[in-house]
C-alpha cells in the first residue's frame, strides 16, 4: 500500500514537472520574443503540441492536470477579490463588457456553423 502510494506521488509530481516545464518554456518564448500572447497560452500550445508529436504521453500529464482542474475554482478566487475591488469600473463598462461577450460568442458560434456546414457539404 505505501509503495502504490509512493508511486502516485512520483507520477503526480512528474506531471507537475511537465506541466510547470512548459509553462517555463512558454514564459521563456514570450520573454526573449516579445510577442503579447501571455506565456501560459504559448505553454499551453507546447504541452499540447508535444502531446499531439508524441514527445509527451498524455498518461504522463493526466494526474497533475486532474488535480488542478479538481480545485480550479480556487484559482479564481484572487480574481474574483480583485473584480469586486473594482466594482464601480466594472458598473461603469457593463455595457461594452455585455456586448463584446455576446458579439464574440455569436461571431464563434456563426464562424463554426459556416465551418460545419463547409465540412459536412465537402464530404456527401
Amino acid at each position: 500500500m505505501i509503495k502504490n502510494r509512493l508511486l502516485q506521488l512520483i507520477h503526480l509530481l512528474i506531471s507537475f514537472a511537465l506541466i510547470m516545464g512548459a509553462l517555463g518554456i512558454g514564459n521563456t518564448i514570450q520573454t526573449f520574443t516579445g510577442i503579447s500572447v501571455p506565456g501560459s497560452v504559448l505553454g499551453m500550445l507546447v504541452l499540447f503540441l508535444s502531446m499531439a508529436l508524441g514527445l509527451v504521453k498524455v498518461e504522463w500529464v493526466k494526474p497533475g492536470a486532474t488535480l488542478f482542474i479538481r480545485y480550479m475554482i480556487l484559482l479564481f478566487v484572487p480574481i474574483s477579490v480583485g473584480l469586486m475591488q473594482h466594482f464601480d469600473m466594472l458598473i461603469a463598462n457593463a455595457l461594452p463588457i455585455f456586448a463584446s461577450a455576446v458579439g464574440g460568442s455569436l461571431i464563434v458560434l456563426v464562424s463554426l456553423a459556416w465551418f460545419l456546414d463547409y465540412l459536412l457539404k465537402e464530404k456527401n
